[in-house]
């Protein structure tokens, strides 16, 4: 059971980054400073946004509209922190 949890606290951290890096490349296509003409970009790109899309969609549609600024990435992360601090709280002292 304990490795287990060790492999889940692994997968929300490994997804916590790709968020990051998928925020941070949003970002520098927003300011040009990446051309999605560019395969590679493009096929980044698009490998991230089908990894968070799916879990980001139903969180977009709950928050209110703020322009340009898209907090999405921040409510999901805060999410899964709490969730993996819940899990090692309530599952963990048990089984040491």
């Amino acid at each position: 059971m304990k490795s287990i949890l060790i492999l889940l606290d692994s997968v929300i951290s490994i997804y916590i980054w790709i968020l990051i890096i998928n925020a941070i490349l949003s970002w520098l296509i927003a300011f040009s400073v990446l051309n999605t003409s560019n395969r590679l970009v493009y096929s980044l790109l698009d490998i991230s946004y089908k990894l968070t899309d799916p879990l980001l969609r139903p969180i977009r549609n709950f928050l209110p509209n703020l322009g340009s600024v898209d907090i999405s990435p921040v409510v999901l992360i805060l999410l899964l922190m709490f969730g993996r601090n819940l899990i090692f709280e309530f599952l963990a002292p048990s089984m040491f």
